[in-house]
């Protein structure tokens, strides 16, 4: 009885509020395309797709611009080397990614802000200038790190000439150069870092074999002595010493 009075007073209690609205007028929201008044109202159309645009690809250009490619890869390899395989947590390898990319990018993104930014919101330089200025502090980061057999290679499959300058290459041929250069650094840098821990797992697989343990993992006795290996030697402070250290 109990559940029937419940849908019961349910059923007049949704009659109830649907008098209600209906006797109400509602809001109504459409979407369309008029006919703009002049070439303004089409300008400032096309800046808000193009904010919404930079927005959307905003994680890529942070990824392929600045020195995340590196950290983030030599991080990864850093935890395959040690042998623990979800930790530290892939959200903060990435969050502690982010935070050294900032730190080292800080001067060149303080050096986008004054010469180019703070000017545009100022409106004393128009928006293709503050562009103009703006990529200069990221070009002259990449090309820091970029080597020329790189920039090389994107630059004959292109079909350009040889550029005189690096003034005269366009952005589009350095970022390709700057990420396999990037990469390129990161791998070496997780070579080094695999050849010890390495060392004790070949050391700990022929002790288990000496003495006819074969059926025990070496992997899972040499996971220790690899932390306490790490921890020893101040492991984290080494690498991002290293690392920040590796960017000019």
């Amino acid at each position: 009885m109990k559940c029937i009075k419940v849908v019961l007073l349910t059923v007049i209690l949704l009659a109830i509020l649907g008098n209600t609205v209906s006797a109400q007028t509602l809001p109504k929201i459409s979407v369309g395309i008029e006919e703009g008044e002049s070439a303004k109202d089409l300008s400032v159309t096309l800046q808000i797709l193009l904010l919404l645009t930079v927005l959307t690809l905003a994680p890529a250009i942070v990824i392929m611009l600045t020195s995340f490619i590196r950290i983030v890869v030599i991080f990864s390899f850093l935890r395959h080397a040690i042998g623990t395989h979800q930790m530290p947590p892939n959200q903060l390898l990435v969050g502690l990614a982010i935070i050294l990319t900032a730190f080292i990018m800080a001067p060149t993104m303080t050096k986008i802000n004054e010469t180019a930014l703070q000017p545009y919101l100022k409106d004393e330089i128009s928006q293709k200038e503050a562009y103009d200025t703006g990529i200069k502090p990221i070009r002259e980061f990449m090309l820091k790190q970029v080597r020329e057999k790189d920039l090389a290679l994107f630059v004959s499959l292109s079909g350009r000439s040889k550029p005189e300058s690096p003034d005269d290459l366009p952005t589009y041929l350095i970022i390709p150069g700057f990420v396999i250069s990037e990469l390129r650094i990161a791998f070496q840098i997780s070579f080094i870092l695999f050849i010890p821990f390495i060392i004790i797992d070949m050391v700990v697989a022929s002790v288990l074999m000496s003495m006819g343990m074969l059926m025990l993992p070496p992997i899972m006795v040499s996971l220790p002595f690899k932390i306490l290996l790490f921890v020893l030697v101040d492991g984290w402070y080494m690498i991002v010493k290293s690392v920040v250290s590796s960017f000019n």
